[in-house]
């Protein structure tokens, strides 16, 4: 049935046509950054660009890698151990922590240290 044929139709019931937002049933069940997308700490959703957050979130996991390295004195090979990845990826996480703290406040990483 075409839909000006559900418009001329007298018997259509308005449950034939998409019903307003308003009145569906939404949960808020947020995901693993917060509970509810309501009190979410992120400036934007993470399934709006996930590109973004999944490049955000690295990054957060770099910069904790950087400081475990930094405070303990680990050499890369004892890094790479530790963290499970090959000392070329700990050159790499330390090079992509050094080039976003000259482009980025860092302080912009820890909501996604979760």
């Amino acid at each position: 049935m075409t839909m000006t044929a559900v418009l001329k139709d007298k018997t259509a019931t308005s449950d034939s046509m998409d019903s307003v937002p308003e009145f569906c049933h939404y949960e808020d069940t947020g995901c693993e950054v917060s509970d509810a997308c309501l009190n979410c700490p992120l400036p934007q959703c993470k399934f709006d660009d996930p590109v973004w957050y999944q490049r955000n979130r690295r990054l957060a996991r770099d910069f904790r890698i950087m400081y475990t390295i930094q405070q303990e004195r680990l050499s890369m090979e004892e890094a790479a151990a530790r963290f499970s990845v090959t000392v070329r990826t700990v050159f790499r996480i330390l090079q992509r922590c050094r080039n976003a703290l000259s482009s980025a406040d860092s302080q912009q990483f820890e909501v996604f240290a979760a």
